[in-house]
């Protein structure tokens, strides 16, 4: 049975995130952590060079369910999928919210991998983001915007006594901090959600290890 977690309660001193952690999983949380949350959206729907890029299954190819764009220092090249991502350069108000994001986070981001949801019909299907690029010591932020979407995760290897799969909702300005190992032993999507009409922009700030070739 999935769990559904109430992040909201109990609400944490200011600035202090609340924390979910399960066996190989580590989870911080800041709920309506960007104030601004819906001037940076509409921001970001026109100022981001937006991408439909598709994938090839079995044969056949498909428009990924979403539109995406990738960010990064020079080097931070990525691909998942079979899809290797162009690198734009960040905006100079991207790069501000980059250092609000490390702060929170305690970390140093090279990367940001954006993913526009137009509506309920967009998804994110089960996945982990292990690519050989990304550094498994570092945590991957997560940040929304837009409508609360469904954030679900599941271990990687589930058995007759594993920990349940977990959904929540995030909603905008809500940021999440995936720490390691989660990547390693947990999957986590975004599901289809046909009644929601408003989009989400969702942000993931990453670090790449340059150099790093995948092995595809």
């Amino acid at each position: 049975m999935e769990q559904q977690l109430d992040l909201l309660q109990p609400t944490p001193p200011a600035g202090t995130p609340q924390t979910v952690t399960r066996e190989g999983l580590a989870l911080r949380y800041w709920p309506l952590w960007l104030a601004d949350a819906a001037s940076w959206l509409v921001q970001l729907r026109t100022d981001v060079p937006w991408r439909q890029e598709h994938i090839t299954l079995f044969g056949r190819t498909h428009p990924i369910p979403r539109l995406t764009c990738w960010m990064g220092d020079p080097g931070c090249h990525y691909a998942y999928s079979g899809v290797h991502q162009a690198i734009e350069p960040w905006t100079a108000s991207l790069q501000q919210l980059r250092r609000q994001v490390e702060a929170a986070a305690g970390c140093r981001f090279n990367s940001l991998l954006l993913n526009h949801y137009r509506d309920g019909n967009d998804k994110l299907d089960w996945h982990a983001d292990d690519e050989p690029e990304l550094d498994p010591e570092q945590p991957i932020a997560s940040l929304s915007l837009g409508a609360a979407r469904s954030f679900r995760l599941k271990p990687r290897q589930p058995s007759a006594d594993a920990e349940s799969p977990l959904s929540f909702e995030l909603g905008e300005g809500d940021l999440l901090v995936m720490d390691p190992p989660t990547q390693q032993h947990w999957l986590h999507q975004v599901p289809q959600r046909r009644r929601v009409e408003r989009d989400r922009i969702n942000l993931t700030f990453r670090v790449i290890r340059r150099g790093a070739i995948a092995q595809r």
